[in-house]
């Protein structure tokens, strides 16, 4: 049954501590108000355009656990309106994530686009999927010409989602964004150099008597 950000959220603790400093009346029509329909189109691109998120399971423990995931941008799937899916690959064999998912299946995810100091959070329910398991699932989420070996793959069935406030968010930028904001100075140097190499030639050739 699908419920809002706030619901899954605001614990008993949360929302004595929001009486406290005065929030409480917000958040609560926030809570009476919102529903979740699915993920809209917006969320939906947004997503595609990550090319990392943090994914956090509670142990049996109970001490939760943070894990990043990376790939290639849009490496993180949406399947529909509900479902997201990817690749998880082969890393250091500790499988802190998967061993916390066998007990309880419910995950918290964070995506963060830095340079327009964005972020959007999700509660989900996860569901690891073995290869040989679903092929056509595999198949969907495969990332063509990513050198890694794939391991499993796991769908994430979200619950709810909250986009999170700016504040705080150091912008950052990856190599391929920088470049592309640099190409009219790497253009523009290009020229220069063009000019200056035929305006060297010019003054090496010999004047005429």
């Amino acid at each position: 049954m699908a419920k809002n950000f706030a619901e899954i959220g605001f614990s008993s603790a949360a929302k004595k501590l929001q009486e406290k400093v005065g929030s409480r009346a917000t958040y609560a029509r926030m809570e009476a108000q919102t529903t979740y329909n699915g993920m809209s189109k917006f969320e939906q691109s947004f997503i595609a355009q990550r090319d990392s998120f943090y994914m956090a399971t509670s142990g049996e423990n109970g001490f939760p656990y943070i894990q990043h995931r990376g790939g290639p941008k849009g490496f993180l799937k949406v399947l529909d309106a509900n479902r997201l899916g990817f690749i998880d690959f082969k890393g250091n064999m500790q499988y802190i994530t998967v061993g916390n998912l066998a007990t309880n299946n419910k995950v918290s995810l964070f995506l963060v686009d830095y340079p327009n100091k964005r972020r959007l959070k999700l509660y989900a329910t996860a569901e690891v999927v073995e290869l040989k398991d679903n092929p056509e699932l595999h198949q969907l989420l495969d990332l063509e010409g990513y050198k890694f070996r794939p391991e499993r793959m796991m769908v994430f069935h979200v619950e709810a989602y909250n986009w999170n406030c700016p504040q705080h968010i150091t912008p950052r930028f990856t190599v391929e964004e920088i470049e592309e904001v640099l190409k009219p100075q790497y253009e523009h140097i290009k020229n220069l150099e063009a000019e200056i190499a035929e305006l060297k030639a010019k003054l090496d050739q010999p004047i005429a008597n």
